[in-house]
């Protein structure tokens, strides 16, 4: 059984997935069992370049990024599973036990966090009557989000990134996938208001 299962190997799905393996050392957090599911062959960031993201060089492109996020991930955070190539299908269940079932495996998490992109593709059973219009893009794109109130769908679901209705520029996936780790630190922390981040000065 998972503590948490992120659903997504791109910017805000990482970003998730480093804030809260910096907790690792918090006693809420002890012991916790993180997975993020990595499959990015449909990532926005396949083809994406990058000259106005805060903290990455100008001229980074995003294949590479994706590469070396998950590298980071784990030589940084190596208790965070990683689970590549596999792409989920459908999720059962209700909080705090859901099943996640993959095209190669099955899964057991307290809590999801759904952090893949915003096209009308999107295909995962049992979140299909959550799908809404996206409200922050042209409407000839037909992208989707899922209906969610601050990045909750419902209990012990998360969506974040563009999925969560935001726009599609890289601080703000980032940014959301960071909401979403704090609130469920939060929620760990027996609802006290936390975060987590590392000082020069410790």
């Amino acid at each position: 059984m998972f503590d948490v299962l992120i659903i997504g190997g791109g910017v805000s799905g990482i970003s998730c997935a480093l804030v809260l393996g910096s907790a690792k050392d918090k006693t809420f957090a002890l012991n916790k069992k993180i997975g993020v599911f990595t499959h990015q062959k449909t990532s926005s960031l396949q083809e994406a370049v990058f000259n106005n993201a805060y903290g990455i060089p100008p001229g980074k492109l995003g294949s590479d990024l994706l590469i070396e996020s998950t590298r980071d991930l784990s030589e940084t955070y190596p208790h965070i599973i990683q689970i590549p190539n596999e792409k989920v299908l459908k999720i059962e269940g209700a909080y705090p036990e859901f099943t996640i079932t993959t095209n190669k495996n099955s899964y057991q998490s307290k809590i999801i966090v759904v952090a893949i992109g915003a096209a009308n593709t999107f295909a995962i059973e049992g979140l299909m009557q959550y799908i809404a219009p996206h409200q922050k893009s042209l409407p000839e794109k037909q992208r989707i989000q899922l209906q969610n109130t601050d990045h909750k769908v419902a209990e012990g679901i998360y969506v974040a990134g563009t999925l969560a209705g935001w726009r599609s520029q890289l601080s703000i996936a980032a940014g959301s996938g960071a909401a979403v780790a704090t609130d469920i630190l939060t929620l760990w922390n027996n609802g006290i208001q936390t975060h987590a981040h590392d000082s020069i000065r410790k």
